[in-house]
């Protein structure tokens, strides 16, 4: 079952957060703050040597709590984020469903799970651009076990707001997240990131050692892409045959006749399926895709080193070895991270956690034992 929560992010935004997992006893998963209304193998080293090509304020918890349930706001078919994702090729981030053709499921390994204990610590999980909560679905369920895994739909994206005045800035995303971790009481948290959300993790740990105990980081460069990166997304969304007549057909031209797709992806076509959501005339993206640009430009044009040399928590990067991240820039950044430690995961490419459920959950378990053993000694 999700649970869903309600945050306010920077500039009053709403947020959506979401428990995959039996909240820790003693803790009652749906109350909040009330709101003003307007939301596969692993291997894992320390400091890795081999090289490969170079890479191309918090909002205060108030006084009064309310409880929410997921039928709050949003259509009732969203009740529930359900995903069975895929992605884009450069940094798109998976995402979780806003569609109306029934539950899905993601690919969950078959791991126990036993419930979590009062004083859990917290995880605060992070999709990427155009991605949903629910996209952690399997590994919120798997980290419940030994923590508060609470995966937070980001501005713009999933069922929270969707601001039209532009504030899809680097620190409007930093800054939701802070939120999140302050009015959830999660910190200090493991932040989890994938893609955009790995680069908003590092950002808060970097501004907020006080809030966050660890971090991993899955498949982000730190490295500037530039503007022709960004122009080539903009021409991309433009070339979608938005409305699309059927999910059959979302799912066959983004795993097979989108030309960034070299090969055919199910995976990404179901990605793409999970993110739209139907209206009269078809089937359009439950985001807005220049909001999803501005989203994109506050970081593409700028390389982020700085801010990662300032991170001063034990630190996990995590590469798919078919993914966006290369192997020089992961192994630059763990250097370049004061307490970095490397994963990678074969047979993955960008959309780790759902290409490789197994090897995902195998490369990052260890690096989450020593967090707990930390926390506990």
């Amino acid at each position: 079952m999700a649970r869903r929560i309600e945050v306010t992010g920077a500039g009053g935004v709403r947020l959506a957060a979401w428990e995959f997992g039996d909240p820790p006893k003693g803790e009652p998963a749906g109350l909040v703050p009330e709101q003003p209304p307007p939301l596969g193998t692993a291997r894992q080293t320390g400091r890795p040597t081999a090289r490969e090509r170079p890479p191309g304020r918090a909002v205060p918890p108030g006084p009064t709590l309310r409880v929410v349930s997921q039928r709050d706001h949003g259509d009732p078919a969203d009740d529930e984020p359900r995903g069975v994702p895929g992605g884009p090729g450069s940094h798109g981030g998976p995402g979780g469903p806003a569609t109306s053709d029934g539950p899905r499921t993601s690919k969950t390994p078959d791991r126990p799970v036993a419930p979590a204990a009062q004083d859990t610590p917290g995880v605060l999980l992070l999709h990427g651009l155009m991605g949903r909560a629910s996209h952690w679905a399997s590994t919120a369920r798997w980290l419940s076990g030994r923590f508060r895994a609470v995966a937070l739909d980001q501005r713009g994206h999933g069922q929270s707001d969707r601001p039209a005045d532009g504030t899809y800035t680097r620190d409007a995303y930093v800054e939701d997240a802070e939120a999140a971790i302050e009015q959830l009481g999660l910190g200090p948290a493991v932040l989890v990131g994938h893609a955009m959300g790995a680069l908003t993790a590092w950002q808060l740990a970097a501004k907020r050692p006080d809030l966050v105990s660890g971090l991993i980081i899955l498949d982000m460069r730190a490295s500037a892409l530039g503007a022709a990166s960004q122009r080539e997304w903009a021409d991309w969304f433009r070339a979608w045959p938005v409305p699309f007549a059927t999910l059959a057909d979302v799912r066959k031209w983004f795993g097979e006749d989108d030309p960034w797709v070299e090969r055919p992806h199910r995976a990404r076509g179901e990605f793409y399926a999970e993110v739209m959501r139907e209206e009269q005339d078809g089937w359009h993206p439950v985001f807005d895709p220049e909001q999803m640009l501005s989203s994109r430009e506050a970081w593409v044009l700028d390389a982020h080193w700085e801010e990662l040399a300032q991170v001063r928590c034990p630190s996990l990067v995590v590469r798919g070895l078919d993914g966006e991240l290369g192997r020089a820039e992961a192994q630059e950044m763990v250097r370049v991270l004061p307490r970095g430690q490397y994963a990678e995961v074969s047979d993955a490419g960008h959309l780790v956690h759902y290409d490789q459920p197994e090897g995902w959950l195998t490369a990052i378990e260890p690096f989450l034992d020593q967090i707990l053993t930390d926390l506990t000694t």
